[in-house]
């Protein structure tokens, strides 16, 4: 019984510590944030930390900023957060893109995003903005790309039997991403699709980014590589990471 308490308190210090990254990286990028902005809005539990973060920042500091965001739950959390928001048609440039990722590779600073399956209208505002910054807790840093974290392609439904046959030709391992027990079937993007989880060799994150894409019925993959800023968040301080 008491061995039971000790390991419940670590996992409860261990999750202390991961939010409290996730704060300090949140808190870094806000500083970025100046008055008449465009601003990309990522998705996933840091960027929604610096979604709410910047509605404050609208309010007390009463700058004028407009974002754009990269998935339902963004939107709805923006709105929530009284950031005005505008789409990508109604914009000729967006000034910075803040997202968050499942996985970064400390030395060439290249990205898995995708987890919650947002990565296409994540991928189409990131690389369109021009300063693309990542917010990351130091749980995110690994030395080899891909090796616990599959890539997420998002797949035209009808053609998932097909997408499969040519992962399996590149010597991937592809699986359908499947819902959780609140819904049966495949997890159903924000855009209808579906999506399909590959492990595969990324010794050239660029080259298998184009290859996978070049895939018919394939609409977007979750490999970034044009990344200019990394934030790490740890529990005591702020690392910077640049290309």
């Amino acid at each position: 019984m008491v061995k039971k308490n000790i390991t419940a308190k670590k996992s409860s210090k261990q999750i202390s510590n991961i939010e409290s990254a996730k704060y300090a990286a949140a808190k870094e990028a806000i500083k970025l944030i100046e008055d008449g902005m465009i601003v990309g809005l990522g998705s996933g539990t840091t960027s929604n930390i610096f979604i709410k973060e910047l509605g404050n920042k609208i309010l007390t500091e009463d700058i004028s900023v407009f974002g754009i965001p990269t998935s339902f739950e963004s939107r709805m959390l923006a709105i929530q957060s009284g950031i005005p928001l505008v789409s990508l048609d109604q914009c000729d440039t967006i000034d910075i893109a803040v997202d968050g990722a499942d996985e970064v590779d400390r030395k060439s600073l290249n990205l898995i995003k995708g987890g919650g399956g947002c990565h296409t209208m994540e991928k189409i505002v990131d690389y369109f903005a021009e300063k693309f910054v990542v917010l990351v807790d130091n749980s995110k840093i690994v030395d080899v790309l891909g090796d616990k974290t599959p890539v997420p392609l998002e797949v035209l439904p009808q053609t998932y039997s097909t997408v499969l046959r040519e992962l399996l030709n590149r010597n991937a391992a592809p699986s359908i991403r499947m819902s959780n027990k609140k819904k049966m079937g495949p997890v159903i993007t924000d855009n209808g699709n579906i999506i399909i989880d590959v492990f595969i060799d990324l010794n050239n994150p660029e080259e298998v980014e184009r290859d996978l894409n070049n895939i018919p019925g394939v609409l977007e993959n979750g490999i970034f590589t044009k990344v200019d800023k990394v934030i790490v968040g740890h529990p005591d301080k702020v690392e910077i990471l640049e290309r």
